[in-house]
């Protein structure tokens, strides 16, 4: 396997683990200072390290909004910053101990969650098998979040208004990430800087009204001083180079592969609660399970769609001679890719 490759792994494999660790830490955090201010704080200090990046590759024109989309990009800035950050930690500050399992259970269903959401706004349709996989992905949610025991939906007990926050909050998040895609000429430093910045005046704006109303109280600067090992870390680790790491990654080993490791999400979360006093029962494991199963046929499935209609094209092109060719031309790539040194390559989507 070449050098290059691993390490395409090991930047995904740092940027999942970083995510898996964010949701119990948050655990504690959410006990001194409200989803909301953690929100504004947390993306304050996550947009400055975006903006020293952005600059030093693309200088201060990349700022400039002229002829933009920018009430497009303030939307899914507001989707993928303030709807994320407030509803998934309000739904595991509600769900209480067992929230951060939950939540982390979201992240890895959010590849297939895209699927839906490439449907309704970009009208691709997903083909039956992936919708079926997507239900499975679901009963493994189900599973995680009734303990196994399906009638707790019916229960007057069951959270439904903390799970639907979660369930809302990873849907904004994919909606953001589709995002992207309206905006072919920005580069992904950018598209994350700007909608950062766009989607932070939501998040001021929405933290104000909360507090005005007494939604939420201010918080406490001995409070804010408690929590802030949680904002470093989900600022600059979790956020920062945990993002940083997925687009590297994802540019060597191809979004294909480094989907995958989404499933490292929920499992690095599941050890971490272990280790702070929060064992997952039979039922979240099974549902994790499920959960992952889903993650990886669907993946499978993909390879083999995408290897079908290459080779259908290529038989429309020319039959057997252009199969022939584009047999040998893989081979020469991988060889190729085998005698190539490891150079960071820039980051892409």
């Amino acid at each position: 396997m070449p050098i290059q490759y691993l390490l395409g792994s090991l930047f995904c494999l740092v940027a999942t683990v970083s995510w898996g660790c964010m949701f119990p830490m948050m655990t504690q955090a959410l006990k001194y200072v409200d989803p909301f201010n953690f929100t504004a704080i947390r993306y304050s200090i996550a947009v400055i390290a975006f903006l020293i990046v952005l600059l030093k590759r693309e200088g201060f024109a990349s700022l400039s909004l002229k002829n933009e989309r920018y009430v497009l990009a303030w939307l899914f800035g507001t989707a993928g910053f303030a709807g994320f950050g407030f509803l998934v930690f309000l739904g595991q500050k509600m769900s209480g101990p067992t929230g951060a399992l939950t939540a982390a259970i979201m992240m890895a269903t959010m590849p297939l969650l895209s699927l839906l959401v490439n449907w309704l706004m970009r009208g691709i349709k997903p083909p039956p098998v992936s919708i079926a996989l997507i239900v499975l992905s679901f009963i493994g949610v189900v599973t995680v979040i009734t303990g196994g025991n399906i009638f707790a939906l019916f229960n007057a007990k069951f959270k439904f208004v903390a799970n639907g926050c979660l369930i809302l909050g990873a849907l904004c998040w994919v909606i953001y990430t589709t995002g992207a895609s309206f905006f072919p000429t920005w580069s992904p430093y950018r598209y994350t800087t700007m909608t950062t910045l766009l989607g932070l005046i939501s998040v001021f704006v929405i933290d104000a009204v909360l507090m005005s109303t007494g939604f939420i109280a201010v918080p406490a600067q001995s409070a804010i001083v408690s929590v802030v090992p949680h904002l470093l870390y989900t600022a600059l680790i979790a956020g920062f180079v945990g993002v940083l790491g997925w687009n590297l990654g994802n540019r060597i080993v191809t979004p294909v592969n480094g989907v995958l490791f989404m499933d490292v999400v929920p499992l690095t979360a599941f050890v971490v609660s272990a280790l702070t006093g929060t064992v997952p029962v039979r039922a979240q494991i099974v549902g994790a399970s499920i959960s992952a199963t889903a993650l990886i046929l669907n993946n499978l499935y993909q390879r083999r769609r995408l290897a079908m209609q290459s080779m259908a094209a290529l038989q429309k092109e020319g039959g057997s001679e252009n199969i022939k060719r584009w047999i040998e031309r893989e081979i020469d790539e991988d060889q190729t890719r085998l005698r190539t040194e490891c150079v960071m390559p820039p980051i892409g989507r």
